[in-house]
């Protein structure tokens, strides 16, 4: 475990070293849209901000590694039958996640920006600072980053017997609840961005439960195959 953990830092920061070169690149392509030069209130505000956009390239990278040094360690545990299977954990895992995060960054994260601008149009004059700005985005665009590896993490926790389908479509009342809690959290206080986001996340839980179930199937089905050979 020791050994893998470190495999995976390594990779983080080879990643994280690779995007600070480019950090200004990325900076310039991210702020694109915006009219103004984002403010900072110290010399020290520039390196956090470009820490913060290298920070989260590098997770991005460093996924496939974590999950494939992940699986290397539950290998064991796996029967010899589901391992190619479940080595489609990794690349969906990043996959996904890549998903999650042009859904926050595309879809939601312009919604919610222009919801405030609105709402401070005519009272307030807005100068964004750089941190306040990027710290902002990242929160709208990471956590879904994370929440739309639900299917892979589904699938894998299958594998091993931890889930079931049994187990998922029992607790869909108390999933759905959670996660309605989550969008309502991280969107503004209107139906139209509730609405927005509820449904993609009740649709990656249901998505998940049929994938839990084909996983379930299947390994019921080698059971029964293996049970009858031996």
């Amino acid at each position: 475990m020791r050994a893998r953990i470190i495999r995976t830092l390594i990779a983080f920061l080879v990643a994280m070293v690779a995007a600070f070169i480019y950090v200004r690149d990325i900076y310039q392509w991210l702020v694109r849209d915006i009219d103004q030069k984002l403010v900072v209130l110290g010399p020290s505000d520039v390196m956090w901000v470009y820490v913060m956009i290298a920070g989260v390239v590098a997770i991005a990278v460093t996924l496939p590694v974590a999950a494939y040094q992940t699986w290397k360690f539950v290998q064991p545990a796996v029967p010899e039958q589901a391992q190619r299977a479940t080595l489609l954990f990794i690349p969906s895992i990043t996959f996904l996640f890549l998903i999650g995060i042009f859904f926050g960054y595309f879809v939601l994260f312009p919604m919610v920006l222009h919801f405030m601008n609105e709402m401070a149009a005519n009272d307030f004059a807005t100068m964004y600072t750089a941190e306040k700005y990027f710290t902002f985005m990242i929160h709208m665009t990471v956590p879904f980053g994370l929440l739309f590896e639900m299917p892979a993490v589904v699938m894998f926790l299958t594998k091993l017997g931890i889930l079931n389908p049994h187990r998922l479509a029992k607790a869909r009342k108390l999933a759905y609840f959670l996660l309605v809690i989550v969008a309502v959290t991280i969107t503004p206080p209107d139906i139209l961005s509730d609405v927005i986001v509820i449904i993609p996340l009740f649709l990656l839980y249901e998505i998940s439960i049929t994938i839990s179930k084909i996983v379930y199937r299947n390994q019921l089905k080698m059971q029964n195959e293996l049970n009858a050979n031996a």
